[in-house]
């Protein structure tokens, strides 16, 4: 008999935010009192697909008690019923190093086929709706797929040192969560030759010769970069009932 396919959360936290000029790294940041990150790991809990939650943190991280009290340490998987959320304190110096320390922290528990959704800590709007439609829609896509929105406004560039405009037909801005088989993406991101070529988890999967699917996301699914990005993030959380249609 196959068993039945899980799918995981993968979270790294391990970043210290420096556009955000705070006093803590921007994951801790409040948004609409409370921290980012606990916004974005209770919407996995919110929805009843993710069998599990594992957030990567920097080793000294001071933060993370008070966020996810609840929260066990290490790569154990507690009984039905008990918490589902893990933290590992295996985080790297950059975002793959982070990825990668945690897939294998955590492999003892997750299927090779098992699906492993990662998420941006700084990504509060995310959305039980959103993770239900990217699982919907590409959870049987051998080569994964992510959340991300077509282009709307006209794209300039300067590269070849004068401004001209791209087509925006075809164009798609990446979001998170992205998913693809614990295989998958430890492969991926492990046989990476150049480290700065990957800017995203999908980017890994396609120097493999696939493509990933591309699934609509939402605007209030934004990446929270800047001070002023909190405002958006407020505003898009102060509306629940806004979500994804």
């Amino acid at each position: 008999m196959t068993e039945q396919i899980q799918y995981f959360a993968l979270i790294p936290a391990a970043g210290v935010g420096a556009r955000m000029a705070a006093a803590s790294p921007k994951q801790y940041l409040p948004i609409n009192g409370k921290p980012m990150l606990r916004l974005t790991v209770d919407a996995f809990l919110a929805s009843p697909l993710i069998a599990h939650v594992f957030v990567v943190v920097s080793e000294a991280d001071g933060y993370i008690a008070g966020v996810l009290p609840e929260a066990g340490e290490g790569a154990s998987v507690p009984a039905a019923g008990e918490a589902r959320v893990t933290v590992l304190r295996c985080g790297g110096a950059t975002r793959m190093d982070s990825i990668l320390n945690g897939l294998r922290a955590a492999g003892e528990r997750i299927g090779a086929a098992d699906l492993v959704l990662v998420h941006d800590a700084a990504r509060p709007g995310l959305t039980p709706g959103l993770i239900a439609k990217l699982i919907t829609e590409a959870g049987g896509n051998p080569a994964g797929g992510l959340l991300a929105l077509p282009v709307v406004d006209t794209v300039k560039t300067t590269r070849s040192g004068a401004t001209a405009t791209i087509p925006r037909d075809g164009m798609w801005l990446a979001q998170t969560p992205q998913m693809f088989s614990y295989e998958l993406l430890l492969r991926a991101l492990s046989s990476a030759a150049d480290p700065s070529a990957i800017t995203d988890d999908a980017s890994a999967v396609e120097l493999l010769g696939l493509s990933p699917q591309l699934v609509e996301g939402h605007p209030r699914n934004l990446k929270v970069t800047l001070p002023s990005d909190i405002r958006i993030a407020e505003m898009y959380l102060a509306h629940p009932e806004k979500e994804e249609k």
